[in-house]
């Protein structure tokens, strides 16, 4: 299929047509474009994070999924054609196996992290905010590469409640 009119909402159905080299994203059946590719910091932050994570939880029933990974949230008793919020968070942490499938994770995870990007930022401080915490995504993360810091949000009472902005320093001292 061609590339998608901006201006329609679409859902989940109507993503799983399109072409698979095309990094996008579904919020509320908007058209979020990922290009261009993440830049090679991005991908080395993204790295470092998906092995820390991958050890901390080896031997345990919980898994760590990093970009692209289809996220679709807010699917509680959908079909695919009445799913509208398909994401690829950076990374992913799922302790309910049952959510996962061939496809990706269905419902939220438990811990979802984006590392910002200057074609990212509004988008993961702003939509995917409100989008994580209204799917009940129980950890969300906002790693600043430039600053070398991380922010953290947990859900509390269906709202995020900030926790502050740690250094990596510090940051591995709270993972673990």
């Amino acid at each position: 299929m061609a590339a998608p009119n901006e201006k329609r909402k679409y859902s989940y159905g109507d993503y799983l047509t399109w072409n698979e080299g095309e990094r996008i994203e579904l919020i509320d059946g908007e058209i979020f474009n990922m290009t261009p590719a993440p830049s090679r910091r991005h991908q080395q932050i993204l790295g470092e994070l998906f092995t820390a994570f991958s050890v901390f939880l080896r031997g345990k029933e919980f898994k760590a999924f990093f970009a692209p990974f289809d996220v679709r949230l807010l699917t509680e008793n959908k079909q695919d054609d009445d799913i509208n919020n398909v994401v690829q968070p950076d990374l992913s942490v799922v302790c309910d196996q049952n959510k996962l499938d061939d496809q990706g994770c269905n419902g939220a995870p438990d811990m979802i992290i984006e590392i910002l990007s200057p074609s990212s930022v509004k988008l993961d401080r702003w939509k995917k905010y409100q989008l994580y915490e209204k799917a009940g995504v129980k950890e969300y993360w906002l790693v600043d590469p430039v600053n070398e810091s991380v922010e953290i949000h947990l859900l509390t009472d269906e709202h995020y409640k900030f926790q502050g902005v740690f250094t990596k320093e510090i940051l591995f001292q709270y993972m673990f």
